[in-house]
C-alpha cells in the first residue's frame, strides 16, 4: 500500500509548476480507468499524475513536453541524477553564500551542457518567486528571486526517487498530437493537462510559455482527443470551468465533472482561492 512506503521513499514532483495536479489527485481518483498498459502524459510539467499512477497502476509511460529546457530536466533525473545532485549541492551553497548574486548570475545564463541546464532550472524553480516558470518573447526566463529563507534547493532523496520511477518511462519533447500518435486501443491511457483556457483578461496561464497555446489549439486538442477516443483509446482531460471548454467537449459527447480547487499563483494574495475546473473523460 502507499501508506507503507516511506516519504523519502515516494517519487513524486521535484519541480513545483504552475497548474501541478499534486493537491487535486485524491479527487481525480474516482476517475482513472481501472485498467490500462500504457500512460501517455503529453503535458508533463511537474508530472503529479504519473509519479501517483507509477504506485499505483505501474505501467509503460510516454512523457513529453513541448518546453525542451524542462525534457532536459527530466532526461537528466532519469539518466544522470549523481551529476545532478552534484551540481545543485554547489548551487546550494553558492546560494547561501549570496542569494541574490548567485541567483541573478544564474539567471542570465542558460548553461553549456545538458546536465547545467538541468541544474539551472531546478535551482532557477526552487529559488524564484512562487516557483513560477516564465519566458519573454526571447525565451529567456525572467522571474525575480523569491523571498525564501532556506530553500530546499538539492532534494536528494527526492532526485532518487524520481530517478529510479523514470526507468521506466519514454521521455522526449513533441508537441502533443505527435505524442499520442502510437496509442491505439483501449489498453491506452492519455492524460492530457493543456495551458487552460483563460476565464479572465489576467488568466492567461500561456504567459508562463513562450509557445502559445490559443482557442485554435485547443480545438485541435479536442479533435486529438477524439481521434484517440474513436480507436478505443481512454481519454482524461483538465481545464478551466468555461462555457467554451463545456461546449468543445460536449459537441464530441464526452463526460464532464467539476473539480474544487485552489488558485496559487496569483502575485495578488486576495485573487487566490478556491475554484472550480473541468475534468473530461472520454469513458
Amino acid at each position: 500500500m502507499l501508506s507503507e512506503i516511506p516519504k523519502q521513499h515516494l517519487a513524486r514532483p521535484f519541480l513545483k509548476w504552475a497548474g501541478g495536479k499534486s493537491r487535486l489527485i485524491q479527487q481525480y481518483i474516482p476517475y482513472f480507468p481501472a485498467d490500462f498498459k500504457t500512460y501517455y502524459e503529453p503535458f508533463l510539467g511537474g508530472g503529479a499524475v504519473f509519479f501517483y499512477l507509477h504506485y499505483h497502476q505501474p505501467t509503460k509511460a510516454i512523457l513529453t513536453d513541448i518546453n525542451s529546457e524542462l525534457i532536459t530536466t527530466y532526461l537528466c533525473v532519469k539518466n544522470r541524477v549523481d551529476e545532478l545532485i552534484n551540481l545543485l549541492k554547489e548551487h546550494e551553497r553558492q546560494h547561501n553564500q549570496n542569494k541574490k548574486e548567485h541567483y541573478y548570475k544564474v539567471r542570465a545564463t542558460s548553461g553549456e551542457t545538458d546536465i547545467q541546464q538541468a541544474s539551472r532550472l531546478i535551482y532557477l524553480n526552487k529559488t524564484c518567486f512562487n516557483g513560477l516558470y516564465r519566458v519573454n518573447s526571447q525565451g529567456k526566463f525572467n522571474v525575480p528571486l523569491g523571498r525564501y529563507e532556506n530553500p530546499k534547493i538539492c532534494q536528494e532523496d527526492l532526485l532518487r526517487s524520481a530517478s529510479k520511477a523514470l526507468q521506466w518511462t519514454d521521455i522526449q519533447q513533441a508537441d502533443f498530437a505527435e505524442a499520442v500518435r502510437d496509442a491505439k486501443s483501449s489498453d491506452d491511457f492519455v492524460f492530457f493537462d493543456p495551458p487552460y483556457y483563460p476565464i479572465s483578461n489576467t488568466s492567461y496561464f500561456t504567459a508562463y510559455n513562450r509557445n502559445s497555446f490559443n482557442e485554435k489549439d485547443q480545438k485541435r486538442l479536442r479533435d486529438t482527443c477524439a481521434s484517440l477516443a474513436s480507436r478505443g483509446v481512454k481519454v482524461m482531460v483538465c481545464n478551466s470551468n468555461c462555457e467554451f471548454i463545456r461546449k468543445i467537449y460536449t459537441e464530441i459527447n464526452f463526460n464532464i465533472y467539476l473539480i474544487e480547487a485552489s488558485r496559487s499563483i496569483n502575485s495578488n494574495i486576495k485573487k487566490r482561492g478556491m475554484i472550480y475546473e473541468l475534468l473530461i473523460t472520454s469513458y
